[in-house]
Formats: structure tokens, C-alpha cells, sequence
């Protein structure tokens, strides 16, 4: 049985994380974004057992939420793996950046420490427990609202600058999202430090074995985002529900509990209160089942396939390994 007490230690970094999370994505619906996702990001923070593993980014629009969520938990910041991540638009200026979270999550640099006032309450974290790089890419959108991928900076020079805030001890670790091999080997040739994580859509019908492979061989700790695929398609698979069945769970809690087995940590989204607890309790299936599961793959992305144009987000396909 897993549940969300426990931990994998980052071998790049040292530092310890929860191995379920919970995503905080959120519809952009103005003001009330931070309002409605700090309802929800509570609730998952005090359910059964209690999630210790957020993850947020600047792109989400969620990082206040986040921040206001932890104290009206009633929790200490320390008790806390927060992620966030750099988006596109801003690999020119990292440190900003960073900073720009910090002040969006309610931290406050001074000196040696991170001092934390919201809501009258103090409490002392030296930094930020992961940063990453969101996308391996600058995106940029110009007057039209058309989105474009420039060729600078590199992803060499923004992990160049990723790695001078690790040593400004604004940040506990630095990784990357949404890099393939192809990009991880240009990223690994000139780092100074690998990547403690590399967050991935990957799900039962996208298993991206060979990417897997090779971060466990590089000591990259690997986080699945949509874990699930997003959709019911995965859920309702003949093959998951049937197991589902045999375990006397829901079908999300199998495929869950099918990334654990292949040592990857989890980050499912849901406001749902019912569901954040069915994602911190799951079973722990047996290795036949396992290999049942892995039989899906059909290399098929849900989230960010894509499209017509040969793009993801403004950025080229091919450029991204994809």
C-alpha cells in the first residue's frame, strides 16, 4: 500500500519528495483563480494522511493560492515539497523570475533564510524546494497573440542561469520539464549539475520507457503529470477497469499505483475532496498486473500532443524530441 507520507530521496540534490503529489492547474477565471484553488489546495493538503507534495508554476496562476493554501492548513512551510517552474517568456531573466514565484508564494528573502508572513504567521525555509525549467524553449507571443520559439537563450544558457540561483541558495534543487532525451543529452553536455527531476505527461498509453531508462541512469528522478491521461479513455480501459475490480479500488487509483511500481512519482490534479483521498491510498499491484499495464502503451499523448502545424505551444516537435 502507498500512501502520501512517503518519499524518494533526489539523487542529484539530496533533498527528500513526497512520491504523490497533487497538481494545481487551474481555469484562468481572473482573481477568483487564486480564491477557488486555495479552497481546493486545502482540502487536499488536510486530507487523510495529507498531501506534502504540491506542484505549481508561474503558468498556472496558482503559486498565491499555494501559499495561502499552507497557512490556512494550519501547516509549517518546512512540512511542505514545493515545485514550481519557469515558464517560456521568461529564460532571459531566471533570477527575477524565481524571484517573481517567491514573492507570488509569500516568501521573503532575508539573508540566510527565507522569512514567511502571510495571514500574520511566521515561519523559516531556507528556499524553494525545486525550481524547474517548464519547457526546454523560450516561447514568445507577439501583438497577433501568435506564439514563436526563438533560438536564444539555449537551453545550455538557461541551465547556465538555473544553476546560479542553486548556488544562491534560492532554490534546494533545479530540474527540467517536458525534456526529451534529445534535449537532456544537449542539456547534460555542458551542466555543472544534472537535474534532480524531469516532470513528463506520461500515463499507461504514453509509457516513454527509453526516456525513463535513461534518467534513471542518469540519477534524474522522473514526475508524471495527467498520470492518468486526463481523460476517461485510460479509466476506462477494459484492462484498467478489470483490475480495478481485483484490487476493490477505482480505476485512477490503479494506474496511480501502476507509476509507483516503475519507481516515478505522481502528481494527479483534482478538486475533488472524495478523489484526493482515493490518490493518497493506493494499492500495490502485483508484477503480473504491472506488466498488463505496461502492454497499453501506445505512445499516444494526451495532453500536449502535436498539432496540425507540427507545434506544442509555439515550440516545433522535432525540436523538442517529440
Amino acid at each position: 500500500m502507498y500512501s502520501g507520507q512517503q518519499v524518494i530521496k533526489l539523487p542529484n540534490s539530496g533533498t527528500s519528495c513526497p512520491i504523490i503529489g497533487t497538481g494545481t492547474w487551474a481555469p484562468d477565471v481572473g482573481e477568483e483563480r487564486t480564491t477557488i484553488a486555495r479552497g481546493w489546495i486545502t482540502t487536499a493538503l488536510k486530507a487523510w494522511l495529507g498531501f506534502r507534495h504540491i506542484d505549481t508554476a508561474y503558468g498556472y496562476g496558482t503559486e498565491k493560492a499555494v501559499g495561502e493554501a499552507i497557512i490556512q492548513a494550519g501547516l509549517k512551510r518546512e512540512d511542505v515539497f514545493v515545485v514550481s517552474k519557469l515558464p517560456p517568456h521568461h529564460h532571459h531573466c531566471v533570477a527575477a523570475s524565481l524571484q517573481e514565484t517567491l514573492d507570488n508564494l509569500g516568501f521573503k528573502f532575508g539573508g540566510s533564510t527565507w522569512s514567511v508572513s502571510l495571514s500574520g504567521s511566521f515561519f523559516i525555509r531556507l528556499s524553494l524546494p525545486q525550481y524547474l525549467m517548464h519547457w526546454p524553449f523560450p516561447v514568445l507571443e507577439d501583438e497577433n497573440g501568435k506564439l514563436t520559439c526563438p533560438e536564444t537563450p539555449t537551453i545550455s544558457e538557461t541551465w547556465a542561469q538555473m544553476e546560479d540561483v542553486l548556488r544562491q541558495s534560492k532554490c534546494e534543487a533545479i530540474g527540467v520539464s517536458n525534456f526529451s532525451i534529445k534535449n537532456l543529452e544537449v542539456l547534460l553536455k555542458n551542466a555543472r549539475t544534472k537535474p534532480a527531476m524531469n516532470q513528463v505527461e506520461m500515463h499507461p498509453y504514453l509509457a516513454q520507457n527509453d526516456l525513463l531508462e535513461f534518467c534513471r541512469k542518469h540519477g534524474i528522478v522522473v514526475v508524471a503529470y495527467t498520470p492518468s491521461g486526463g481523460k476517461d479513455k485510460i479509466r476506462k480501459d477494459p484492462v484498467i477497469v478489470s483490475l480495478a475490480e481485483k484490487y476493490n479500488v477505482v480505476p485512477n487509483q490503479v494506474i496511480l499505483a501502476w507509476h509507483l511500481a516503475r519507481g516515478v512519482v505522481v502528481i494527479p490534479r483534482t478538486a475533488n475532496e472524495k478523489h484526493q483521498k482515493e490518490n493518497l491510498n493506493l494499492p500495490t499491484l502485483e508484477a503480473e498486473d504491472v506488466k498488463k499495464i505496461d502492454a497499453l502503451d501506445r505512445g499516444e499523448r494526451l495532453c500536449n500532443p502535436v498539432d496540425a502545424n507540427g507545434l506544442v505551444w509555439g515550440i516545433p516537435g522535432e525540436r523538442l524530441g517529440w
